[in-house]
């Protein structure tokens, strides 16, 4: 097995994540497996928890874990499917340590940071790694080279080196910030210097060097990070800002990234098969109907809140030919309307809590009253069921139990046989299952009758109130081959309205839209003209 350790220094916000992911779509467009992780530093035990706003998006697996938003981008950049252990957490290695004692792994030893929590995190890597069956596997080092808690991650990894069969077994990749001073006309490589010194002060000397700029690098700033950061000068790789994500690979192959990875893994380096990839690319820089797209949400402060719903238009927008403006609505602004007024289509995503829920209503009432396309997901889709109960079946008070528990008509609620656990992960749907698509135009936008998709759940729609629903027109489209829940709903004789309690943008890929996503923007595109 190969590892490729990649690590942040100077700032956080790098793009350690889709470094990674560029790296891996190199590597396999060479013909290597590859395999991808992310160690994060926090105590939390599972990403899921965590706040949008300070975190972005929980990504879901395929296998129903909630993750870091990093294996979102592996899995788009890398077109790989990953499992949930691939994100790891200070929390979980601690979790699992205390398992142990209580296990009796340990017979008495006093547990420390060196070696159980160091033997711990490599324990991790090693089988996730190996489980994955890759050539190569890409580790990102989340936070800061010289954060507290990173200290045990470059302990561990520095341990891998010596560990491996060979020192070539290991490559370790430092990404940096080379800040340009405008007034002075110059990039500064002091604050990489520096990085690197910390870096080496644990034991670890990077052999790849990635500078993050504004502005091109010269040779001589090359040469001076090179000299005085002890690799060789083919081995600093410039990191400039691109106009999209998905130029990232392109940028890193102009650059030889993946030629200098393989010479320092000692593999052999062969021309990579990315034509697909740069025909999406070309088709990206291409599209030129504009196409603006609300976004519905109470998270519009942090940009990553909805990252992969984001990519999921883009991915659709660029299929179509269309250049997608995602327009990010604030649920709680009283102007909503007029903002939803100057867009092509309504996107109301996942979330949680009762705050906003009034706004995605109103958002959901106006798409479905002005034949606005419009696609309501998880929590959007609790919100655009419970808008219909009001204004088609006159239930005022309807709502969602997650919103109002104390609802008088709560359209949306727990199961009875999981009330019980109402307030635990175990009362969630999580991963990918099966959804039957019924006879409506949902099916035919699937071409499929049998679909699988990933969940993230707690509530569902009441049956009860399904028979009076469909007779006002919202008919039910789809429902869970497990248990017979409501998956998806359309609106009889709207253009395009869908509301699905499943989350179709996970697994949405560049060249490879979702087909809602694809539905959607069709049908946008064909009004806007």
């Amino acid at each position: 097995m190969k590892y490729v350790f990649i690590t942040g220094g100077v700032t956080s916000s790098l793009g350690k994540g889709v470094t990674a992911a560029s790296l891996g779509c190199l590597l396999k467009a060479r013909g290597y497996r590859v395999g991808l992780q992310k160690l994060d530093l926090y105590y939390n035990a599972e990403p899921g928890f965590l706040s949008p706003l300070e975190h972005g998006e929980s990504f879901v697996t395929e296998d129903g874990h909630a993750v870091d938003l990093d294996l979102g981008n592996f899995e788009r950049l890398v077109d790989v499917t990953l499992a949930g252990e691939s994100c790891c957490t200070t929390g979980k290695i601690h979790r699992q340590i205390l398992e142990r004692e209580l296990r009796g792994e340990y017979r008495g030893c006093t547990i420390q940071a060196i070696p159980h929590v160091t033997n711990e995190i490599k324990r991790h890597i090693r089988d996730v790694a190996e489980r994955s069956g890759a050539d190569i596997s890409i580790v990102e080092i989340g936070g800061t080279v010289g954060d507290m808690e990173a200290s045990v991650y470059l302990e561990a990894i520095r341990q891998m080196r010596l560990e491996c069969d060979h020192p070539s077994d290991c490559c370790y990749l430092h990404l940096t910030l080379m800040p340009y001073i405008a007034t002075a006309g110059e990039l500064k490589t002091k604050p990489t210097q520096n990085s690197v010194k910390s870096l080496r002060s644990v034991g670890i000397q990077p052999d790849v060097i990635i500078c993050r700029t504004e502005v091109p690098m010269s040779g001589d700033a090359k040469d001076k990070i090179a000299l005085f950061c002890n690799v060789k000068t083919s081995n600093v790789i410039q990191d400039m800002d691109v106009g999209t994500l998905y130029d990232l690979p392109l940028v890193f192959e102009k650059e030889g990234l993946a030629r200098v990875v393989l010479s320092e893994l000692r593999l052999t380096d062969c021309a990579p098969d990315l034509e697909a990839w740069k025909a999406f690319v070309k088709s990206a820089r291409e599209a030129q109907t504009p196409l603006r797209v609300a976004l519905v949400s109470k998270y519009t402060a942090a940009a990553d809140a909805h990252l992969s719903v984001c990519e999921a238009i883009r991915h659709a927008a660029i299929h179509c030919g269309a250049q997608a403006t995602i327009v990010t609505v604030d649920a709680e602004d009283p102007a909503l309307e007029e903002a939803l007024k100057r867009c092509d289509a309504v996107v109301a995503p996942g979330g949680f809590g009762d705050r906003g829920a009034e706004g995605i209503m109103t958002a959901a009432r106006y798409a479905r009253l002005s034949g606005t396309p419009f696609l309501g997901i998880g929590f959007g889709m609790q919100l655009a069921v419970a808008e219909a109960a009001r204004g088609l079946l006159g239930l005022s008070d309807a709502n969602s139990a997650e919103v109002d528990p104390g609802a008088a008509h709560a359209v949306v609620r727990v199961p009875e046989n999981r009330v019980c656990q109402n307030d635990s992960r175990q009362a969630t749907r999580m991963g990918q299952s099966g959804v039957k698509l019924l006879d409506t135009p949902l099916r035919g936008v699937y071409g499929a009758e049998e679909v699988m998709e990933r969940h993230s759940n707690r509530y569902e729609v009441d049956p009860r109130y399904l028979s009076a629903l469909e007779e006002k027109g919202l008919r039910l489209a789809g429902t869970s081959l497990d248990a017979g829940y409501p998956e998806a709903f359309v609106l009889e004789g709207h253009p395009f309205y869908a509301a699905v309690i499943y989350h179709p943008e996970y697994v949405s890929r560049p060249g490879k839209p979702h087909p809602l996503f694809r539905a959607l923007v069709q049908t946008a595109l064909s009004r806007a003209r």
